[in-house]
């Protein structure tokens, strides 16, 4: 695509388009071309090969189980936490805005984020990684603390730690082998869980995308949404309806013929990039299949994102508490601050109460998940409380800045439309 657009560009340059009355329709054409985005096959950058082998795939423990709900971070949670909102508010929120407006997370930043470890921590210490034992909590105050820098470049470096912690979750022996050493390394690749489909009212236990089984493995029909950094990535995790018996995650490196992008640039999570993956006949191998194909696999994979979307939104919404709180008190009308109005300290407090809820659920609930509990029931009551109050915290963000919410010289108008995401998509994170 780079290449097509810098040859139009010189091309419209040249003075010879006047001579011959063509400048009109050789503009024209880079207009089109520009506004399409781009469409291109996957990435070839990387072969997957298994490094080592292992006669059984490794799986983290279960977290210790405590006596009663505390949801106080240990010392290792608690500087791990310390470091991110560091990096979160030195090198995330300077640049937010204009990640925002080129619809692309910079290079420099996700070099950055890979040297923090993010995708080590889910990742057992036998395979190179840092974890001891399953590691929910700790990734929903990773990106909790992200998403207060900003929630579309949080989504953009989180997205390869999604298709890490799968393969160690679901992944067999081979799988674990071939992927997760490229996710360990100094290298990370760029990776992405594919769920969301371009389909009003989405369902992802419902999916349009099919998989079949073949004698060789399986092919792959249909069409993936909101995939993030989708023109970079080169390894996706996907779900598709197995045989018409329901879904299945399954590894579709973007090298694979039939694997096809494009771009798909939507109200919020602009700095992700996000893309549309097409999936033409794409045939994989048997092995490509995680967690063999089970139910119980998949519904899990499906509400330990909802976990993490709910992270993303208690960030958010501390985000835009913290902007608001010093701007009413600093904001004068009629003599005095605004912060003095009922109407307006009101509304600022209500902020903060629906975000202790939020905050409070999303904790309980990845405290079960990495305790090997049951924990759909909580994942549930998150996710209802964080996508209506973290809309509403958004909503009432741009209302307390009167005429500068709608503005984007302050950046809540990014956050509001960032968090109109939390109830809207499925995948793309994963803790």
């Amino acid at each position: 695509m780079g290449t097509v657009l810098a040859a139009l560009n010189k091309l419209a340059g040249a003075e010879v388009l006047d001579r011959f009355g063509l400048r009109k329709p050789v503009e024209k054409g880079l207009y089109e071309t520009t506004r399409a985005g781009f469409v291109a096959a996957g990435a070839a950058s990387r072969t997957f090969a298994s490094a080592t082998k292992q006669s059984k795939p490794e799986r983290l423990p279960a977290a210790p189980q405590r006596g009663q709900f505390d949801i106080t971070p240990d010392e290792e949670q608690g500087m791990i936490r310390e470091t991110v909102v560091e990096f979160a508010a030195e090198q995330i929120r300077p640049i937010a805005a204009d990640a925002d407006a080129k619809c692309e997370a910079p290079q420099g930043l996700l070099s950055q984020i890979q040297e923090l470890g993010v995708t080590l921590v889910g990742v057992p210490e036998q395979l190179g990684g840092l974890g001891t034992e399953r590691s929910a909590v700790t990734n929903v105050l990773v990106a909790e603390a992200l998403a207060h820098g900003d929630m579309g470049l949080a989504v953009a470096c989180l997205a390869p730690s999604a298709v890490s912690n799968a393969l160690v979750l679901w992944g067999d022996e081979t799988q674990q082998s071939t992927y997760l050493p490229a996710f360990v390394g100094e290298n990370v690749p760029a990776a992405a869980l594919a769920v969301q489909e371009p389909t009003p009212l989405f369902d992802p236990f419902s999916l349009k995308a099919k998989a079949y089984r073949t004698a060789g493995g399986f092919v792959l029909e249909g069409v993936k949404s909101l995939v993030p950094r989708a023109n970079q990535a080169e390894l996706f995790v996907v779900a598709a309806d197995l045989d018409g018996r329901g879904p299945a995650l399954f590894i579709v490196e973007s090298a694979t013929p039939g694997v096809s992008v494009e771009s798909e640039p939507a109200m919020g999570l602009r700095a992700a990039g996000m893309g549309r993956l097409r999936l033409d006949k794409v045939k994989l191998p048997a092995t490509a299949l995680l967690g063999g194909g089970k139910a119980d696999a998949y519904a899990e994979a499906i509400r330990l994102s909802r976990i993490g979307w709910c992270a993303l939104a208690v960030g958010t919404g501390q985000a835009v508490l913290d902007y608001v709180i010093p701007y009413v008190n600093e904001r004068h009308a009629f003599g005095e601050p605004i912060s003095n109005r009922q109407s307006v300290a009101f509304m600022v407090a209500n902020i903060g109460i629906e975000l202790e809820g939020m905050r409070l659920l999303t904790y309980k609930a990845a405290a079960r998940a990495e305790q090997n509990k049951t924990f759909a029931r909580e994942t549930a009551l998150a996710r209802r409380l964080c996508a209506e109050k973290g809309m509403q915290i958004g909503n009432d963000g741009v209302q307390l800045l009167g005429g500068h919410g709608f503005v984007k010289e302050h950046p809540v108008e990014r956050w509001y439309r960032d968090l109109r995401a939390i109830g809207l998509t499925e995948g793309i994170v994963l803790v």
